[in-house]
């Protein structure tokens, strides 16, 4: 008998981005992650009248904590393909759970052609990319190791780029009303040949959006 041959989480096929995914993380985010953040943390959004209509633009957030990826994709009407660290795919209930939340495998210190490849099939699909240009958490008051890459990516794909600030979510609780969370959604950045000019934009939204500092590190 023949080894299965081992699959590659580093690519997703638009065709992968299907109804039951969509409902999947529909149930995940936008029922039981909704229920915690409003019980929990008293979730506020603003600014969803800058969200575009088609899905032509890459959603790019300040990262502080696990719980902004489920946020995002709470709290915005398409479903979204988050790039995650490769190495979370190795442990197997997380392979499993964030497959079917339509993330994909990326390496952090390179952009890689399958990356590239996934961004523009998300883009046939009827979901969203999204990435932190941060690349790791960071700290609350602080954005910290800003990188090109989301930039690269936004221009490979033409692909605006949508910034999002969250402030919040690096206080874990458990009890009822005792945190609070706010998500400002910023407006559209048009992608770009100069990177440098993009990230300068992100950075500077952000700043605005959370009311962090940023730190060249």
């Amino acid at each position: 008998m023949a080894k299965k041959e081992k699959r590659n989480y580093n690519k997703r096929k638009a065709s992968e981005l299907n109804f039951w995914r969509g409902l999947f993380q529909f149930i995940v985010c936008k029922i039981f992650y909704m229920i915690r953040l409003k019980l929990i943390y008293r979730l506020e959004v603003h600014g969803k009248e800058n969200i575009p209509k088609d899905n032509c633009y890459i959603v790019c957030a300040n990262h502080m904590s696990t719980l902004d990826p489920p946020l995002i994709a709470s709290v915005l009407s398409r479903p979204v393909a988050f790039m995650a660290k490769k190495e979370l795919f190795d442990i197997k209930f997380i392979r499993w759970w964030l497959d079917w939340l339509g993330a994909f495998a990326v390496d952090r210190e390179t952009l890689a052609p399958s990356t590239i490849k996934t961004a523009t099939e998300v883009k046939k699909s009827k979901w969203l990319l999204g990435l932190f240009p941060q690349g790791t958490r960071g700290q609350a008051g602080v954005i910290t190791k800003v990188g090109n890459g989301f930039a690269g990516v936004a221009k490979i794909t033409k692909c605006d780029v949508l910034p999002i600030g969250i402030i919040g979510t690096q206080k874990a609780t458990h009890i009822p009303f005792s945190g609070k969370i706010i998500v400002n959604i910023g407006e559209v950045i048009p992608y770009s040949d100069n990177l440098d000019e993009v990230r300068e934009k992100w950075i500077k939204s952000v700043e605005k959006l959370t009311g962090f500092s940023y730190i060249d590190e």
